[in-house]
C-alpha cells in the first residue's frame, strides 16, 4: 500500500446481482430512488451506517460518472465535505461547488500519495471505474457492500477485471427488516 496513515474505503450499494448501477446510469432501483415506490424495498429513515461512516471521511474520491449523477440529485448530499473529482478530461464545477469540489486527472496511487502527504486520514472512494482502479492499485483497505434485494439483470458492475485475485477477510454482515444485507470486509491482499 503506497500510504501508511491513509486508509480508503468503499461504501456502496449493488442489486443483488452485483449492479451499481443501470447501463444509462440509471439509479432508480434503489429504495426511495422514486418516492414512494417500495419496489426495492422501503429503506425507511435507516441509513444503514451511512452518516457514521461519512463522518469518519475527510475527503471523497470519485468519477465522472458518479460526479454527474450525484449533481442531478438536486441537493448536494455531501454539504461541505471535500470531494476530488477523477477525470481523464476537465470536469464542469458548479459556481456553489468550487470552494469544495475539485478535478484531477491523476493515476489513483498518485492521487492517494498526494492526499496522504497532505495530512487525510481517511477517503471514501466511489464510483465503478475509480473503485476497481483503487483496488487494482492495491489502495483499498475496506469494503462496505449494501446489497439490495433487487435484480436489474444489466448494468455497470461494482467489479471489473483484476491482473490478480484479491483477499478478502469478512468482518461482519448485518440484515435489515426491509431485506437489505450488508457486509463488511478488509482487504488483504
Amino acid at each position: 500500500m503506497a500510504g501508511l496513515d491513509l486508509k480508503a474505503s468503499v461504501y456502496i450499494a449493488t442489486s443483488l446481482d452485483g449492479f451499481i448501477a443501470r447501463e444509462d446510469g440509471g439509479l432508480d432501483w434503489l429504495p426511495g430512488a422514486q418516492e414512494g415506490d417500495g419496489a426495492a424495498g422501503d429503506g425507511g429513515d435507516e441509513d444503514h451506517g451511512f452518516r457514521e461512516f461519512m463522518d469518519s471521511v475527510d475527503v471523497l474520491v470519485m468519477g465522472r460518472n458518479t460526479y454527474e449523477t450525484v449533481l442531478g440529485f438536486g441537493e448536494w448530499p455531501y454539504g461541505s465535505k471535500r470531494v476530488v473529482v477523477l477525470s481523464s478530461g476537465p470536469v464542469e464545477i458548479p459556481p456553489d461547488r468550487v470552494r469544495n469540489v475539485e478535478w484531477r486527472s491523476s493515476p489513483p496511487a498518485e492521487l492517494f500519495n498526494e492526499l496522504s502527504e497532505s495530512g487525510v486520514d481517511h477517503i471514501y472512494v466511489d464510483g465503478g471505474k475509480t473503485i476497481q482502479g483503487f483496488l487494482e492499485a492495491g489502495l483499498i483497505e475496506e469494503l462496505i457492500i449494501t446489497t439490495i434485494p433487487v435484480l436489474i439483470g444489466s448494468g455497470i458492475p461494482l467489479f471489473g477485471p483484476l491482473t490478480k485475485d484479491k483477499h478478502l477477510a469478512h468482518i461482519e454482515t448485518q440484515s435489515f427488516d426491509n431485506g437489505m444485507v450488508q457486509s463488511k470486509y478488509r482487504v488483504i491482499g
